[in-house]
């Protein structure tokens, strides 16, 4: 549990009460993460805001396997579970399942796997990549724009990520996930 004081889904208002609302309405409960980090709504707008210029070059399918990938790099439970949850949108859970275990060996293609690896190192050594990063994706047919967001996926994730583990936001399930993936998502990382 978070140091961080926020008030009770009862008692937010403004900026802070639509946020809650958005968790009521897609989870069912107030997410401690959305708690922590309304202290500061306009950067919590700012975030999203960031994700939906994102999204529509990447489309949903490769901006979750690059927050995937990159959650995964971070050690991030919260993200993955979270990640994990609105990926079934757009995936069975048993390729995700897969995906969770080992992306490598789901069946993802070439170029999928490609972009998940990039997400991953930038979240844990990006002061050594090189144009030869950027320049594999280039290889594999992504364009300069959907280099640029697949970068600015993971970077986000890794803002988000650090962000909550720093502030002590505690791991959360979706009690909509089965346990399978569960496990999955939860494996070591």
């Amino acid at each position: 549990m978070s140091i961080i004081e926020s008030p009770e889904p009862s008692d937010a208002t403004g900026a802070v009460a639509e946020l809650y609302a958005e968790d009521l309405d897609d989870l069912g409960y107030v997410a401690e993460y959305t708690r922590v980090l309304s202290t500061n709504p306009e950067a919590f707008h700012a975030f999203e805001d960031l994700v939906h210029a994102i999204v529509p070059t990447l489309g949903k399918r490769r901006y979750e396997l690059v927050t995937l990938a990159a959650a995964q790099a971070l050690r991030s439970q919260q993200c993955r579970l979270a990640h994990g949850r609105k990926s079934l949108t757009i995936m069975d859970e048993d390729e995700l399942e897969r995906i969770a275990r080992d992306y490598h060996d789901a069946g993802l293609s070439e170029a999928e796997v490609a972009m998940m690896e990039y997400a991953e190192r930038l979240s844990t050594d990006s002061s050594t990549m090189t144009p030869d990063d950027a320049g594999r994706l280039r290889d594999l047919g992504f364009t300069d724009r959907e280099i640029v967001d697949i970068t600015l996926a993971a970077a986000a994730r890794n803002y988000f990520s650090r962000a909550i583990q720093a502030l002590g936001v505690g791991v959360e399930v979706p009690p909509d996930l089965s346990e399978r993936l569960r496990g999955a998502l939860l494996a070591p990382l």
